[in-house]
């Protein structure tokens, strides 16, 4: 029998802040801009011209996949699109419908701890089993090598992970990438590379690698991108995997059986997304790492509360809660109460450390794609929680 699938802590603390009325959220990985009048025009172009009421071939467009396959290999990455690249519905389907082609009940998926809490659902939708390698939080959250292979066992099948990592920011090493790759050229294991936030790289002394690059492990690599957080396109649920064709052949069939084909009229807008100039990507970018410095900030007039490093890429920082605050106001349920206590009582919802593996916990997750005007209502809120709590705030 599979084990329980639970809500992911995410989407629950977003239902709970929805039934508190004034509730700010810096919960979920929501941008918060409109998706870019070009991507708008051409999906509405495309309905039009009556070209998005009928299923797409499975795989997605020719003309979307050539496009993909088009924009990858500007980045070195190079994939035929007529039989390596699947249009899916948002970056879960593309990982569910992977794993679902090739584990077996009770195989084993390595994912970093802490990482992206949907991947533990995945897997086990999959009938598989997560196994959480510790990142090392002291070194900004780096890969383990030595602890991803120390875990690896005959059941083991893939490894799976999202770079830069979702919540903790950190661009992983390409010296640790490619080690990475040989632990799965070793064992005879996939991996899963998710790299949905690869466009948000803001100071990182570590240039963003892609193993993707990697021509040696074409045939164990599924690469994964979605178009959700550069092109905020949260609601379009378009995504993209690229791979081997026999791999990729394999995840179709299971593509096929879930969704029929990615939505045609995202499709369309997509590639629109890809074809349009960088120009509004990068606006987003400096945005976020404005906003990226704004929490920092706020976060440093609550250093009695909270220690955090400085998150690299993405748009999310990972907070560790001081122990006697966590204490304090959480004595018995650790991440997950403090989060519901600052949601109940002082209107911010956050995501509790917990959600995202072990190693999560005695953390909070804040997203900064939302607006500079929530972020500040929301440490403003804190700050005054914090010091009915008999908390100082620390004013340098």
């Amino acid at each position: 029998m599979s084990e329980k699938i639970d809500l992911s802590p995410i989407k629950e603390m977003e239902l709970r802040a929805s039934r508190i009325p004034g509730v700010v959220s810096l919960a979920q990985g929501v941008p918060s801009f409109d998706t870019p009048e070009t991507v708008k025009s051409a999906a509405i172009e495309a309905i039009e011209k009556g070209k998005v009421a009928k299923y797409s071939l499975a795989p997605g467009t020719l003309e979307f996949r050539e496009a993909i396959a088009q924009h990858l290999e500007k980045e070195n990455k190079f994939f035929d699109f007529e039989k390596e690249v699947i249009a899916t519905a948002g970056s879960i389907e593309a990982i569910t419908a992977t794993l679902l082609a090739i584990i077996e009940p009770g195989d084993e998926v390595l994912i970093p701890d802490p990482t992206y809490t949907s991947y533990q659902s995945a897997i086990k939708v999959a009938r598989g089993v997560p196994v959480f390698v510790p990142l090392d939080e002291k070194n900004h959250w780096a890969l383990d090598i030595e602890k991803f292979e120390k875990l690896i066992t005959p059941r083991t099948r893939a490894f799976l992970f999202c770079n830069p990592n979702n919540p903790t920011g950190t661009v992983f090493a390409r010296n640790q990438l490619h080690a990475l790759a040989q632990l799965a050229i070793k064992h005879n294991l996939y991996i899963l590379s998710d790299e949905v936030y690869k466009d948000f790289v803001f100071d990182s002394g570590e240039k963003l690698y892609s193993l993707a690059e990697l021509r040696g492990i074409r045939d164990r690599l599924v690469y994964i991108y979605s178009f959700s957080k550069a092109y905020a396109m949260t609601g379009w649920r378009i995504a993209y995997l690229a791979t081997h064709q026999d791999l990729s052949a394999r995840i179709l069939a299971v593509h096929d059986a879930l969704v029929t084909c990615a939505p045609v009229i995202s499709q369309f807008a997509a590639q629109a997304a890809l074809e349009m100039a960088d120009k509004e990507v990068m606006r987003f970018r400096n945005y976020f790492r404005k906003r990226r410095d704004l929490i920092c900030k706020r976060l440093d007039k609550l250093s009695h509360v909270f220690e955090y490093q400085k998150p690299d890429s993405a748009y999310f920082v990972f907070p560790r809660i001081k122990k006697d605050i966590l204490q304090k106001i959480a004595p018995d349920g650790g991440s997950w109460q403090f989060a519901i206590e600052l949601l109940e009582k002082a209107k911010v919802a956050t995501v509790p450390g917990s959600a995202f593996g072990p190693n999560g916990e005695n953390h909070i997750r804040m997203c900064f794609g939302r607006s500079e005007e929530d972020i500040n209502l929301a440490f403003d809120r804190m700050e005054k929680y914090f010091n009915e709590q008999g908390t100082k705030i620390n004013d340098q």
